[in-house]
């Protein structure tokens, strides 16, 4: 029976701990960005330089 005390203050603990990392991150603004999730999937995954470009372009009119 003496199990299930410890069992059940340990979980009260990781939960406060959890529930503090949360609102610390609220407090430093993690989720403050609502657009970007919405639009990531339209972004390219490579950035193309001005270099690249340039080698693209003359391959294409070679």
């Amino acid at each position: 029976m003496s199990v299930i005390y410890i069992l059940i203050t340990v979980s009260i603990v990781v939960a406060a701990v959890f529930l503090i990392a949360f609102i610390t991150a609220v407090r430093r603004g993690q989720y403050q960005d609502s657009y970007t999730p919405s639009v990531r999937m339209l972004f390219e995954d490579e950035l193309v330089t001005d270099k690249d470009a340039a080698e693209t372009e003359n391959k294409q009119s070679s």
